[in-house]
């Protein structure tokens, strides 16, 4: 290594942080350090297991990609996997309408359908002459009135907690299946369903421990003297590039590269009053995992489906899991037992009942036929996620890049899920190559087109 080679200090051991540090040993660069304010790797994709034995992850996460980096590093961390077609399902109306809704709106009732149809085709007939300029207009655009009334606009609000006219334009990419008028109506001539589009139509889970064993086993790999846990960042002098944690340690930095969250970041910045003053810019959603696991073989009915998406308001979560599906090693007696793992979004726009949110949960999978013949619960576990989902609202890239190039000058990279705000590179492929590419780009000068493009 060059007598000169930064040291480089990077803040966070999830996905991002653990790229970065597998990169830096990849390439035999010796002087970095990695410190996680938790006592274990994974941030936001660690795995739990509950008193009663039933293993969560930390919302819906599933394993694909776009980069064969990501692949070969995967089959090194993981022996064993399960292989998996995706099943996804929308419950509406009282009935299971296949995932994307868009492509199989015949399933709908009748005075639903006619609406959605309606919409279409008043935008083949009189297509938008002006671009969007929050993302309900672009819904509005993209489907028309019937589809957005009867599931893009409910939908939406549910999972983001915010109304669609806050968020942004420029996050969709791969994200929200377009419309296909000519598809749709093969589809309902042909009482067909259509359930392929997507780049996560298949993937694969880990056999054993859950998504959190990825990280861990990532982690594991790399020199244990260089993974500090336990280590709460609150302070950062970005002249004299030295890191003050909270039992009053410190520890200097050539270059910083952050995962923790952006707005954090900056209200660490003790020597950066204009930094720190944009911090109030940002903003997220909470995430509330409620994990409930059930007595007896999972019903036939969801026997094969990966997860559900739930617009309506019956039940308090948008989108619910059959989790026992992912891995039999999910739940402590394979076979003899099951579980259902929802997701509940919370915001200032929608708040949340921390304290009745478990009950409501149950509730709701009763209502939306979940539960049926009153099987025995044998576990109900819940956990809070203060930062669940980076909100695209209007005009986060504007400032996005006015930070980035000032924290650039500063000798500073945020990256990763919540470090660069970018839901549309938000995966767990993305997280990673955002700290791969970051260490190329200090050590090699090379372009970071994972959170520059957006790819």
């Amino acid at each position: 290594m060059p007598a000169d080679a930064p040291r480089i200090v990077i803040v966070g051991a999830g996905p991002t942080g653990l790229g970065a540090a597998w990169r830096l040993q990849e390439l035999g660069h010796t002087d970095w350090d990695l410190y996680e304010r938790a006592e274990t790797a994974g941030g936001l994709a660690s795995s739990v297991v509950d008193d009663q034995g039933f293993t969560w992850d930390l919302g819906g996460h599933v394993l694909f990609s776009h980069y064969e980096y990501f692949d070969r590093l995967m089959d090194t961390a993981v022996a064993n996997w399960v292989e998996h077609e995706r099943e996804a399902w929308v419950w509406i109306r009282n009935r299971w309408i296949p995932y994307p809704f868009q492509n199989n709106i015949w399933r709908l009732p009748d005075d639903d359908l006619i609406a959605c149809l309606e919409g279409l085709l008043d935008l083949h007939r009189a297509p938008p002459t002006s671009a969007p300029r929050a993302f309900d207009e672009w819904l509005l655009q993209s489907f028309g009135r019937g589809l957005c009334d009867t599931f893009m606009f409910p939908y939406n609000r549910k999972v983001w907690a915010y109304d669609p006219g806050k968020l942004d334009v420029g996050w969709m990419g791969e994200r929200v299946a377009t419309v296909d008028l000519t598809r749709v109506l093969r589809n309902l001539v042909r009482r067909t369903d259509d359930v392929a589009w997507g780049p996560n139509a298949t993937f694969r889970f880990p056999l054993h421990g859950g998504t959190g064993a990825i990280w861990r086993s990532v982690a594991d790999r790399l020199p244990a003297e260089r993974m500090h846990y336990g280590c709460q960042v609150t302070g950062i002098d970005t002249r004299r590039k030295i890191l003050t944690f909270g039992d009053g340690s410190t520890t200097p930095y050539d270059t910083l590269l952050s995962t923790m969250p952006l707005d954090h970041l900056l209200l660490s910045l003790r020597d950066q009053p204009t930094l720190t003053a944009r911090a109030s810019q940002f903003v997220h959603s909470s995430s509330h995992i409620v994990g409930v696991g059930l007595a007896g073989e999972t019903p036939e009915e969801f026997s094969t489906k990966c997860w559900m998406y739930f617009p309506e308001d019956q039940a308090p979560f948008y989108r619910c899991t059959v989790f026992s599906n992912y891995s039999p090693h999910n739940v402590p007696a394979p076979g003899r037992q099951w579980s259902l793992m929802a997701e509940v979004s919370e915001s200032p726009d929608k708040p949340v009942d921390g304290a009745r949110v478990l009950d409501e949960t149950v509730a709701g999978m009763r209502a939306c036929n979940l539960i049926r013949n009153d099987p025995r619960i044998v576990s109900r576990w819940h956990r809070r996620l203060s930062y669940g989902y980076p909100t695209p609202w209007l005009g986060r890239d504007g400032v996005l890049m006015e930070i980035d190039a000032q924290l650039t000058a500063l000798d500073i990279l945020s990256r990763g899920r919540f470090g660069g705000w970018k839901y549309e590179v938000s995966n767990q492929d993305h997280s990673v190559m955002q700290g791969v590419e970051a260490v190329d780009h200090v050590l090699r000068g090379s372009p970071q087109p994972t959170y520059d493009d957006g790819m």
